[in-house]
């Protein structure tokens, strides 16, 4: 059984990464940026001349490790999805940095024995150097065969809520077969992403996407639809997490534009399915 104070008292040693420029570039392919190459958009991302971070590279960096599989946890880990991620800049990454991360657990909330717990988990980055915040993350996890352990019964965050009129424009963006494979030299090497016969026994046809790699493509989505051709204006990135996508699949997004305020959610366009919902990005005016 899950132990709330346990998880809630969570002990994360700060992580250390370095990247580089190569760093940059693999997340950006992996991201479907270069599938036109003679575009200088896309080749912004991946093209060491001029290069720049796409934002939400921030993600993949810092990550504590699989510590919901620690047998201390008590996480049952074949029921464990990942729910909901924001993202929040305060400074653009740069092409190469060292960056220190710190991870906490914000709350554990129990939603009874049939629905599971949810877990909110909270991950800042800085430059290790000159101590400058890159951006603060949030994680909704839920851990469904873990409910009923008596802890906090607190609400999970409310999702943003979606215009109710027609979306002012749809992005559709192609992922390539290979997204998956490159996804995961960004640092996430879960073999349901690769491994064929696993993701089978977990009820798959293939091996899926990884959920923070359509996050990235709904993020090129959104700058795209508001022609912002950098990495600098993108202040807050949120969306929750509904269906998986398989590599190769083309990921339309609906968008809503108010202001600066983007409101977005994506589907798979072969399956008409829903992989990304109550999408909200802020830009910075």
């Amino acid at each position: 059984m899950l132990d709330y104070e346990k998880i809630l008292n969570w002990q994360f040693a700060p992580v250390i990464q370095s990247y580089t420029k190569k760093d940059c570039i693999l997340y950006a392919l992996a991201l479907g940026f270069g599938n036109n190459p003679t575009d200088s958009n896309e080749l912004q991302y991946v093209y060491e001349r001029n290069l720049l971070t796409f934002p939400t590279m921030a993600v993949a960096l810092g990550h504590p490790g699989a510590w919901l599989s620690s047998p201390e946890s008590g996480i049952d880990m074949t029921k464990v999805l990942h729910g909901a991620q924001s993202l929040e800049v305060f400074n653009p990454l740069p092409v190469e940095a060292t960056i220190i991360a710190h991870t906490k657990v914000l709350d554990v909330i129990d939603k009874g024995v049939e629905k599971g717990a949810v877990l909110v988990t909270e991950r800042k980055l800085y430059d290790q150097a000159s101590n400058e915040h890159y951006c603060t993350q949030q994680a909704i996890i839920m851990a469904r065969g873990n409910g009923g352990f008596g802890g906090s019964a607190a609400k999970v965050p409310a999702p943003h809520v979606l215009p109710e009129r027609k979306p002012d424009t749809v992005i559709e963006i192609e992922t390539s077969p290979q997204a998956a494979l490159l996804y995961r030299l960004s640092g996430d090497y879960n073999p349901l992403h690769v491994d064929l016969e696993l993701a089978e026994k977990l009820g798959f046809t293939a091996p899926i996407l990884h959920g923070l790699a359509s996050y990235g493509v709904a993020a090129r989505a959104v700058l795209l639809a508001c022609e912002i051709n950098g990495a600098d204006r993108l202040k807050s990135f949120e969306l929750r997490f509904t269906s998986p996508v398989y590599p190769g699949e083309t990921i339309c997004t609906e968008i809503w534009k108010d202001n600066d305020v983007v409101s977005f959610r994506s589907k798979v366009k072969e399956r008409d399915v829903v992989v990304l919902n109550n999408g909200e990005a802020v830009l910075k005016v």
